[in-house]
C-alpha cells in the first residue's frame, strides 16, 4: 500500500486539527474556487465541467445552510444569503451564465472576507 503524498497528509491534518470557524472558511474557500472553475469551464465552453464545479457550489452552500445554529439572531440573515445563493447557483446551472456566477462569486467573497474579519476580531478579544 503506498503511503498518501505529503500534500494530502497536510490536507487532511489541517482539516482534523481545525476550529469550526476555521472549517467554515475552507468551506467558503471551496465554494469560490469551484464557482470560479465552473465560470472557467463556461469560458472554455466546457459545460460538463461548468457544471460540475456548480453542483459542488451547491453542495457548499446547502451544507452551510444545514449546519446553521439558529438560536442565533445573525444566523437568519446567514439563511437569507445562504438561499439567495442556492437560488442563482440553480439558474446560474440551467442558463450556464457567466454574469451570474460571477455575482455569487462576489457575494461568496464579500462572506469569506466578513468571516475572515470576524474571526480575526475573536482572536484579538481573546489576547484582551
Amino acid at each position: 500500500m503506498a503511503l498518501p503524498n505529503k500534500y494530502e497528509q497536510y490536507s487532511n491534518n489541517k482539516v482534523m486539527t481545525a476550529t469550526p470557524a476555521e472549517l467554515t472558511l475552507m468551506l467558503y474557500e471551496g465554494a469560490i474556487k469551484f464557482c470560479n472553475i465552473a465560470m472557467i469551464g463556461l469560458e472554455q465552453n466546457d459545460m460538463e465541467k461548468a457544471h460540475n464545479n456548480i453542483i459542488k457550489t451547491e453542495k457548499i452552500i446547502r451544507y452551510l445552510r444545514e449546519t446553521l445554529n439558529m438560536k442565533y439572531p445573525v444566523a437568519q440573515d446567514f439563511e437569507d444569503i445562504y438561499v439567495y445563493l442556492d437560488r442563482r447557483l440553480v439558474e446560474a446551472n440551467m442558463k450556464k451564465d457567466r454574469e451570474i456566477l460571477n455575482e455569487i462569486c462576489e457575494h461568496l467573497r464579500s462572506v469569506r472576507d466578513t468571516w475572515k474579519e470576524v474571526m480575526r476580531l475573536n482572536r484579538e478579544k481573546g489576547k484582551a
